[in-house]
């Protein structure tokens, strides 16, 4: 069983993913458009409704399906949202690095541009911990180098 976050855009899935792939190493493996999606059946509209045809050329470039791995690991998936999926509350993604310069660095990138809520630091489970919430609004902790527990 594997469980994977999937994160919902509303218009700017590519740039985040491009900025995830950066920030954490990692490698887009799929991007699909949602123009690239076969017509539905009943009409064109892929279950959106109907749009004016600035939406329709704004949501045909929209990704449909993005998904990241990170050191060979599935790690992200996501997409532009056509319709407003709404905001879990309660929710941040939790990344374990065994290297701390490591999780220093990838904490660093996924801060920029985002907000720091618990600057990365010693604590006494971790040799380096985290919290962000990075400029795509997606909240983020980073635990490198656990402790043993007593």
């Amino acid at each position: 069983m594997h469980i994977q976050p999937y994160l919902f855009f509303n218009g700017n899935c590519e740039e985040a993913f491009k900025f995830y792939e950066k920030a954490l190493g990692g490698k887009i493996n799929e991007l699909h458009r949602y123009k690239d999606m076969p017509p539905q059946e009943g009409g064109d509209d892929n279950g959106c409704g109907p749009m004016t045809p600035e939406q329709k050329a704004k949501f045909d470039e929209s990704i449909m399906h993005v998904n990241l791995t990170v050191d060979g690991q599935m790690m992200l998936m996501g997409s532009d949202s056509p319709q407003d999926e709404g905001t879990v509350r309660g929710l941040s993604i939790s990344i374990g690095i065994e290297d701390v310069e490591k999780g220093r660095k990838v904490f660093e990138a996924l801060s920029e541009g985002g907000e720091v809520k618990m600057p990365f630091q010693e604590t006494f489970w971790a040799k380096g911990f985290g919290m962000c919430t990075d400029k795509f609004g997606v909240p983020w902790m980073v635990n490198a180098g656990d402790k043993p527990s007593p």
